[in-house]
């Protein structure tokens, strides 16, 4: 029955110093802050094996403190969170895959192609730059003719395109002070 206890203090305390840790994905973790978590699973199944419940939920602890105080130090130093994270390296630069910079990364033409298919993005040449961040996630940024239209887009077009008329705020004014001829059916055929 003690052995069922163990169990849940070392459940609760674990989600518990890992929600201090905090909410990222294992696709978004650093290096550093993916080995903290795989130590701290370790950790933590040893008391079962042990019967050391504090001792590891101390070790834990300290894992999760020295996390904590990695990422302080990374917001407080470029060189530090250089050595530590690392940054984001460019592997499409106008349009062009950067084949140097992927192999000095280690990943190939496939695994690039397929992060931009996961991402919709289906040519590498509507790309004005690419990225691998520090953490394997894939930034981009498409080339100006290539980018979706934005809302600002579509006003000023709208603006440009559509006649003005004395009450800015109606667009139908014009529609209602001007007389269309109706159209009969067979005018459509």
């Amino acid at each position: 029955m003690n052995f069922m206890w163990e169990s849940v203090i070392l459940v609760l305390s674990g989600l518990l110093l890992l929600r201090i840790a905090g909410r990222k994905s294992i696709s978004q973790m650093t290096v550093a802050q993916t080995v903290i978590m795989i130590s701290i699973g370790s950790i933590i199944i040893q008391p079962i094996i042990e019967k050391s419940v504090w001792k590891t939920i101390v070790a834990a602890a300290i894992f999760i403190a020295a996390l904590l105080v990695m990422e302080y130090i990374q917001v407080k130093s470029n060189a530090i969170e250089k050595m530590l994270t690392g940054k984001s390296k460019v592997v499409i630069q106008d349009g062009q895959i950067q084949y140097d910079q992927l192999k000095s990364l280690r990943f190939t033409v496939d695994q690039l192609e397929m992060r931009l298919r996961q991402q919709g993005v289906s040519n590498p040449a509507d790309l004005k730059t690419a990225t691998l961040e520090a953490n394997g996630m894939l930034g981009y940024e498409y080339m100006p003719k290539k980018r979706p239209a934005t809302v600002g887009d579509i006003e000023m077009l709208l603006n440009q395109t559509l006649p003005t008329t004395e009450d800015p705020q109606n667009l139908f004014t014009e529609a209602k002070t001007q007389k269309h001829p109706v159209l009969n059916k067979k005018q459509y055929e």
